[in-house]
């Protein structure tokens, strides 16, 4: 029988992916829930569902200014990433991975940061903007949208992105999620259709399987528009690498050697430092702090990031060209 620490290691996406505060925190407690799910017959979709109710809690703590009210609301999302943990690991030990699991999983983070984006809103809608005498009102919308709406959207969606595309040079097809929106599309046109009045939609019982595939395919046609350089390479690549294995070792290793200093940088855009600092911005009362941090130095990061992936796959590219 495997050991708790063989489980964990069989549960992570790889070493060069995690942050260490999710190898020696978040991981091992996710774990602990996931053994327990997998027990007592829970499915990783039902834990990811959730985490959304665990996420939306936190949101309305956040609406307080009390400091208990904020250290319940830290509690919860901490309890929902948790959750968020959890479900990958049951998913990646029953091998019970499924695209609407990542769709849900991705989701699920959408939620919370929402009703704390919500939170944002509604606490600092009659306090003054600092330095001033007129309260935030309306800009404190303008200002979540564009950090939320926006950026948090942009920048967790190259992440992703950026994850997968290592994990594909790393361990190939099987050890990553990397799709196309070409692919996506091949699904969706092989969907039945009926015509309903002047518009055609998918038979009844196909109608959310059409759903998912649509707005993957937008998911990740949004990735490709954003990495162009790297489209190219990887066009490059499929042409004379068909299948991951097919690949020389030493072209694979040297494309994670310069990826990796990269992956830092997706684990800061996703969850963990964005989730620190919206905990302190909320348990300090400047919650505007957040969204602040979101549009400067994330937005800072995000470009960087996509300049030296970007640069990479130039450099990468040059190498298979005749």
């Amino acid at each position: 029988m495997a050991t708790f620490k063989e489980l964990l290691a069989a549960s992570l996406k790889s070493e060069d992916t995690e942050e260490w505060l999710d190898v020696y925190f978040t991981r091992p407690i996710g774990l602990a829930f996931a053994l327990f799910w997998i027990k007592v017959g829970v499915t990783p979709n039902f834990v990811t569902i959730l985490s959304m109710f665990l996420g939306a809690a936190a949101g309305w703590c956040f609406i307080h200014t009390e400091l208990w009210w904020n250290v319940c609301g830290v509690v919860l999302m901490l309890l929902a990433n948790f959750c968020d943990s959890t479900d990958g690991q049951m998913a990646r030990l029953t091998n019970h991975k499924t695209l609407i699991g990542r769709m849900l999983d991705g989701f699920a983070s959408d939620v919370w940061y929402f009703f704390c984006y919500l939170a944002i809103v509604i606490r600092l809608w009659n306090q003054p903007i600092p330095f001033t005498t007129v309260n935030w009102g309306f800009w404190t919308i303008l200002l979540c949208s564009f950090a939320g709406f926006y950026w948090h959207a942009r920048q967790c969606q190259l992440a992703d992105y950026y994850r997968q595309i290592h994990l594909y040079f790393l361990k190939g097809e099987e050890g990553s999620e990397l799709a196309s929106s070409k692919a996506q599309e091949r699904i969706l046109d092989a969907i039945p259709m009926r015509r309903m009045g002047p518009l055609m939609v998918p038979v009844k019982e196909r109608f959310w399987e059409f759903a998912f595939y649509y707005f993957y395919a937008g998911w990740c046609k949004k990735q490709e528009q954003v990495t162009p350089a790297f489209q190219r390479f990887f066009q490059l690549v499929s042409a004379r690498y068909p299948n991951a294995a097919d690949m020389p070792a030493a072209f694979r290793e040297e494309f994670r050697r310069q990826s990796l200093p990269l992956m830092k940088y997706t684990n800061i855009l996703t969850h963990n430092t964005r989730a620190t600092v919206m905990y302190l911005a909320f348990l300090f009362d400047v919650p505007y702090v957040y969204p602040l941090f979101e549009i400067t130095v994330l937005a800072a990061l995000y470009y960087y990031m996509r300049y030296a992936h970007e640069n990479l796959c130039m450099r990468m590219a040059g190498s298979l060209e005749p």
